[in-house]
């Protein structure tokens, strides 16, 4: 496994970028194959480094086959490629992100898209008291490396049962909580980068372990997972 993103993945996205056909691709998949396998190298020596300081039930390396059914956009391939790393257990939430592109790698964290009855939870958890993650958000480290949640997507107006003049509306009206730090492609190639993608990840836990108990109890700190 190697810990080191090659200059190569870059070239063979740009690549692919000006040739996303079935037929370069088909023509060209050996040179995607020999990519590909450096890549995962790379994604499984970050898995194998997180698992040192987390839970992790294990890593999804994301196939570079797009799914055109329901898309205006018919290029038939992904031109960056990316990974997602699961925590283990009921009692641990949240999921680690890693995405490679040149000019638009990125690394993200948090609840992207919950279901309802997490998002519920965690809003009626800001409608008592967002002190906690409040913290947690302007934490120097935090802030440094994240500068707060990323803005993706929230609600227009208060969510039903919510009152819209609540002092933390707008926590209460986002539909994600995510944690997103963007990179250059030299600090991608960077060898030091994997350390990087991992204290990244390190300064996400005290948001993981807060909302890990946020979800796994009701509004009076009880727990709710089955013994």
């Amino acid at each position: 496994m190697s810990a080191i993103v090659n200059s190569s993945i870059f070239k063979f996205l740009n690549d692919l970028k000006k040739n996303n056909t079935r037929e370069w691709f088909a023509e060209n998949k050996d040179y995607y194959l020999k990519e590909e396998q450096k890549i995962k190298d790379f994604f499984t020596a970050i898995n194998k480094e997180l698992s040192a300081i987390d839970n992790i039930s294990g890593m999804k390396a994301y196939r570079i086959y797009r799914d055109i059914r329901f898309s205006k956009d018919k290029t038939p391939y992904k031109t960056y490629r990316s990974c997602s790393y699961k925590r283990a257990t009921e009692a641990l939430r949240g999921g680690y992100h890693l995405e490679i592109t040149p000019r638009g790698s990125f690394l993200a964290a948090g609840f992207w898209q919950p279901n309802k009855e997490d998002l519920l939870r965690i809003r009626k958890e800001f409608e008592l008291d967002s002190s906690y993650i409040e913290n947690i958000v302007k934490n120097k480290e935090f802030a440094t490396t994240f500068g707060g949640f990323h803005n993706r997507k929230s609600l227009k107006v208060a969510p039903t049962g919510f009152d819209k003049t609540h002092p933390n509306i707008d926590l209460i009206r986002k539909k994600d909580f995510i944690v997103l730090r963007k990179f250059t492609d030299k600090e991608v190639l960077s060898k030091d980068f994997h350390k990087t993608v991992i204290s990244s990840f390190k300064t996400v836990r005290p948001f993981f372990d807060y909302m890990s108990d946020v979800l796994t109890t009701n509004l009076n700190g009880e727990s709710i997972l089955e013994e």
